[in-house]
């Protein structure tokens, strides 16, 4: 098995030991997280939920603060949440139901952890492409015209960072046995929560939507995510997996974060002000760079299009201690494209830098 095949951004302890340097030193555009420094209180969290009590117990196997907080977050019944290690182990609870539900429609390109979610339960899929060149940032219609029983949809897409429209995707739920969304970024885009689907899952039990809060917050060390779905439908992932999925550790932080909504408002304004104001620069600067082309994007990231293959250029950036993701994992994408990380205004600054010089002397 091609051991790349499922291969994630954000391998930048690998990266630091091959190019013999400290992590620190790299800028590591290949994972979406947010890079800002986060406010002290979220780390007072972190260190109050390393108290004895907390590690020398068991974690609480229905972590029902940390699902009163998510309810409060979302105004929902927390019965309808279910905390999880990260976004993808929900994703693997998301295939085994849809292996039970018929064939799956996966987005192309699209997140390789979903394909790698269904073969764990040998479920039937079928790619279904999605259109990728768009020239303006703006909610969009979701076009689908497959005949799956399951459909899978992230909002916003990845790798593209197109943002779907809510009413769009509303209107298309009825036509199948069961409908995946996964909403891992949007909390990250300005205005982006409008496009939510969790509010429809309350009056739709084929509909289940699956967040990070890796993104947003920049904990991917903790693994924290969670879906929200019918109740029986959560029931029933809960009898499937292990008791104490979530560490203590993170279930702790994260119930302190989310109910710190005076820092959670302000946390979550500076972020859509940095990918408004960086975005926008970042994408005016590498739009006027010839020999590629940048796609406009809704959130933290851009899709970079080569006229011929970019492996090189992300080999020299490589070696000046800069990741940009490789997108030879996403169906239908290959050498000519790369997925490029929002940063800090000076690293940022730094990556249009190394890109300009290196497509000027090839």
């Amino acid at each position: 098995m091609n051991s790349n095949l499922y291969m994630h951004g954000g391998n930048i302890y690998a990266e630091a030991n091959k190019l013999g340097c400290n992590p620190n030193e790299i800028i590591d555009a290949s994972a979406s997280i947010v890079p800002l420094k986060t406010p002290s209180s979220f780390q007072d969290y972190l260190h109050q939920s390393t108290s004895d009590i907390s590690i020398k117990n068991y974690p609480d196997s229905h972590y029902s603060n940390l699902r009163k907080a998510i309810g409060n977050l979302h105004n929902i019944d927390p019965e309808m949440i279910l905390p999880g290690n990260g976004a993808s182990e929900l994703i693997t609870w998301a295939a085994k139901d849809a292996s039970l539900s018929g064939v799956s429609s996966v987005p192309a390109p699209g997140f390789a952890d979903y394909t790698r979610a269904l073969k764990c339960w040998e479920a039937s899929f079928l790619y279904t492409s999605v259109p990728i060149r768009f020239k303006e940032n703006r909610a969009r219609n979701f076009h689908c015209e497959t005949k799956a029983d399951v459909l899978w949809i992230n909002n916003p897409h990845n790798p593209t960072g197109i943002l779907w429209n809510k009413k769009s995707l509303e209107s298309i739920i009825k036509n199948y046995q069961l409908v995946i969304c996964d909403e891992a970024f949007l909390p990250l885009v300005p205005f982006g929560e409008k496009q939510s689907l969790i509010p429809l899952v309350e009056k739709n039990p084929n509909l289940i939507v699956i967040r990070s809060l890796t993104k947003l917050f920049a904990i991917p060390g903790l693994r924290l995510g969670y879906a929200v779905a019918n109740t029986k439908r959560i029931y029933r992932w809960k009898e499937w997996r292990d008791p104490w999925p979530v560490n203590a550790i993170a279930a702790n932080t994260g119930e302190l974060i989310l109910k710190d909504d005076d820092n959670i408002n302000s946390w979550k304004k500076e972020v859509h002000d940095w990918i408004s104001v960086e975005g926008q620069k970042v994408y005016s600067q590498l739009n006027k760079i010839k020999k590629i082309t940048t796609y406009p994007s809704s959130t933290n990231y851009f899709l970079i299009e080569g006229i011929e293959s970019l492996n090189d250029m992300r080999e020299k950036l490589h070696d000046k201690k800069i990741l940009v993701r490789d997108c030879n994992t996403f169906q239908y994408l290959g050498d000519n494209w790369l997925r490029i990380s929002l940063q800090t205004a000076n690293n940022n600054i730094r990556i249009i830098k190394e890109i300009n010089q290196y497509l000027r002397e090839d």
